[in-house]
């Protein structure tokens, strides 16, 4: 049996690594962890997860075709728990970077509970989690 407990990691192929880095260290928090320069692989902590960019021109990113644009996506969304949740403090915080966002409420691993969705530089869709208003719904089978 196979038991997964969290997201461990997430890879975004990026057309500008310096401008996705920026955008994930100054407006979401992120650290430096390390770049893996033999595969090109630029990694930033999260919490208790890992980012890692790699850039569409670098030697894993070339083998991803394409680069991601309004056409086509790697991925259609990435949420991230945000704890402790300040809803118009992120919101303030988003535009003071000039970062459209909706908020909406959403069902998800701990129940129904508040959205913020947001895009980074090369699109990709994020979404910042709150905590849940309501349990989530025990269901048996598909």
């Amino acid at each position: 049996m196979i038991s997964i407990q969290n997201i461990d990691h997430v890879v975004f192929r990026v057309r500008d690594l310096d401008r996705a880095a920026r955008f994930y260290m100054d407006v979401l928090g992120a650290q430096f962890e390390q770049h893996q320069t033999h595969v090109d692989l630029y990694q930033l902590r999260i919490g208790t997860s890992l980012i890692d960019l790699v850039p569409v021109d670098g030697i894993i990113g070339r083998m991803g075709g394409p680069a991601p644009g309004p056409d086509g996506h790697n991925v259609d969304h990435v949420c991230f728990r945000v704890s402790p949740w300040d809803e118009a403090a992120i919101i303030a915080h988003l535009a003071a970077h000039n970062i459209e966002a909706e908020v909406a409420s959403r069902y998800g691993a701990d129940g129904e509970g508040p959205s913020i969705y947001l895009t980074d530089p090369d699109g990709n869709h994020l979404e910042l989690k709150g905590p849940a208003v309501t349990p989530p719904v025990a269901r048996s089978g598909y």
